[in-house]
This record gives C-alpha cells, sequence and structure tokens, in this order.
C-alpha cells in the first residue's frame, strides 16, 4: 500500500510539475508575442486615394512613434489574402460590405474591421443636367457592371426615391432586384472604367470617386444626385482579428482619425466624406 501510494505521488508530481512547465511557457510565449513598438508596421493599399492618403498617415504616424511601410497591390483580392497570411499588419482599401464578402468566402481568413477612414463616394454625374435638375422620366442611367459597384448605384437610385428595390440595404442588389421602376427609367450596365468616356450617350451614370477625378469631374460641385455620409460603403482599416487589441493599431487609428489627416483628405480628394470619428 505504501508503495503504491508513492507511486500515486510520484505521478501527481509529475503532472504538477508538467502543468507548471506548461505555464512557464505560455508565459514565455505571452511575452514574445508583444509587438516590438519599433519595428515598422506593413500596410497593404490599392494606389490611388489610399496609396495617398496612407504616405500622409506614415507622416502624422511617425511623430507618435509608429513607423509605417507601405505595399502597394493592383487588385482587390490579394491584400485580404496577403493580410490573412500574415504578410502585412493592416490593409487600407476596402469597405466593410466587401471584407464581410471576403469572409463569407474564405472564413478561415480571420479578418476584422479595426476602423472606419473615409467614404470615397460613387456619385451620379451628367453632362446633360445641372446640379438641382430632376432626372427626367425615361433617362438612360449608367451604371456599373460589377457586382459590387452595381448594386451600390442601384441602392444609391433607392434611397433617392428614384427606385425601389427588394432591399435597400442588400449589397448584392441587381437590376433584377427592382421592383418598381415608377420614372421608366432605363438602366445600362457599363465597365466602371468606361463610363466617364460614355457621359455623351447617357443621359446621367453613377461613377466612382477614382474614375470622377480622374476625368475632371468635381464629386464636390458635379453630382446631380451624391451618395451621403449613412452610405454602407465607408471604408475601413482591417487587420487580423488577433490584433484588435495590439497598442500599435490605436497610434495608427489616432494618426489615420486625426483632424490633420481629415484636412489632407478633404483637401485633396474634393467630395470626399471623411469619418473619421464617426463610428
Amino acid at each position: 500500500m505504501k508503495q503504491l501510494k508513492k507511486v500515486i505521488l510520484a505521478g501527481a508530481l509529475g503532472v504538477l510539475a508538467l502543468a507548471l512547465a506548461g505555464c512557464g511557457g505560455g508565459e514565455k510565449k505571452a511575452d514574445n508575442a508583444k509587438p516590438d513598438m519599433n519595428k515598422p508596421v506593413i500596410v497593404g493599399v490599392n494606389p490611388g486615394p489610399h496609396a495617398v492618403i496612407m504616405e500622409n498617415v506614415k507622416k502624422i504616424a511617425e511623430k507618435k512613434g509608429l513607423k509605417i511601410e507601405i505595399k502597394e497591390f493592383s487588385d482587390f483580392v490579394t491584400p485580404n489574402a496577403a493580410l490573412a497570411a500574415g504578410e502585412i499588419w493592416a490593409n487600407s482599401y476596402q469597405h466593410e460590405p466587401f471584407l464581410k464578402a471576403t469572409m463569407k468566402k474564405e472564413p478561415k481568413f480571420k479578418l476584422a474591421k479595426a476602423f472606419n477612414t473615409a467614404l470615397f463616394p460613387i456619385n451620379i454625374y451628367s453632362k446633360k443636367l445641372k446640379p438641382g435638375d430632376k432626372i427626367p422620366d425615361g433617362a438612360k442611367i449608367g451604371i456599373p457592371n460589377d457586382p459590387t459597384n452595381g448594386g451600390r448605384s442601384l441602392l444609391l437610385l433607392a434611397a433617392n426615391n428614384l427606385i425601389k428595390v427588394k432591399d435597400p440595404k442588400d449589397i448584392t442588389t441587381t437590376v433584377q432586384d427592382i421592383t418598381d421602376n415608377p420614372h421608366k427609367f432605363e438602366i445600362v450596365e457599363l465597365e466602371a472604367a468606361a463610363i466617364p468616356r460614355s457621359l455623351d450617350d447617357l443621359t446621367c451614370a453613377a461613377i466612382n470617386t477614382t474614375y470622377a477625378l480622374n476625368a475632371g469631374l468635381n464629386p464636390a460641385k458635379d453630382p446631380i444626385v451624391k451618395e451621403t455620409a449613412d452610405s454602407l460603403y465607408v471604408n475601413i482599416v482591417a487587420v487580423q482579428e488577433k490584433d484588435l487589441n495590439d497598442p500599435r493599431l490605436k497610434l495608427f487609428r489616432e494618426a489615420y482619425q486625426s483632424k490633420e489627416n481629415g484636412d489632407f483628405i478633404k483637401t485633396k480628394f474634393p467630395g470626399s466624406v471623411y469619418l473619421g470619428w464617426k463610428e
């Protein structure tokens, strides 16, 4: 019996030793996991407004002690894949509906919205109508033929009571989801980049801010219908879920949502809506 007790006691002590060793290892791992505040973070962007703004954020963040390296991606898929793979620390190029669609398709990515940035609106422009003019019955209205911007354009028309759709918050809305078209508008689906060149053949059209600026349009003054700050398509910064409490993220957010950066955005990109302080 005594021998059995010794065996049991030895086994218990062995388990305890392993447990303590495990705890010690966990603490060591946690220490190793602490972010190096002196090491630059890599932020992915697309060329255009997001890249330009991030250069400004980089300067502001450095004053706060955060170093940023900017990595540009030429497409809309790779930045989230790179973020999920840990190749970059954050990205700033997409709106929340796009991130949600990505996560639905790739749940293993484990990405999350960190904070809001700005809205680069998709507005309705025309060479035949002036701001304040009513869009006439039977008008030919151009919209992008890709699912994201096409749905966004239809929701913009619905938000202004020009058409009705099945669900005014459904970002997957298509032309087939129009339930009422009282003004008999003809919806013309075109490649987004080609729409500004097609304005002569249309009554009006929905054009993204980037393409509008490239075409010499002023998103602050020229639209006949504007997308407003309550849009579902506000741009965001995304990170891995595990980094939502990263202390560097606080500095990054403060830099991006600073008044200095807000003034820069509104000056550099007329018609954009800076939403730094509106979550």
